[in-house]
């Protein structure tokens, strides 16, 4: 593990302990990691719709209505199923 070391002011750091301990976290460093953990993943996640949408917009659009489209679907996958 590689250590990483930053000045905070002391009223962000008392908020980060109070904050960590009634999260249980066992120390200061343990709630970081997770936020930082949590922030990457949540920048995977985003990533990802905004890829899907690039996805969407790239194969087109059409001039239908959306719940008109939906029914269609929804009937359709009700006729596989029987």
């Amino acid at each position: 593990m590689t250590d990483l070391s930053f000045s905070i002011p002391s009223p962000l750091h008392s908020r980060i302990e109070h904050r960590a301990a009634q999260a249980g976290y066992a120390d200061v460093g343990e709630y970081v990691r997770d936020l930082i953990e949590r922030d990457l993943a949540r920048a995977e996640d985003i990533a990802w719709v905004r890829e899907k949408i690039a996805e969407g917009e790239a194969s087109g659009f059409i001039d239908r209505d959306a719940r008109e489209v939906l029914r269609e679907i929804v009937a359709e996958r009700r006729a596989r199923r029987g």
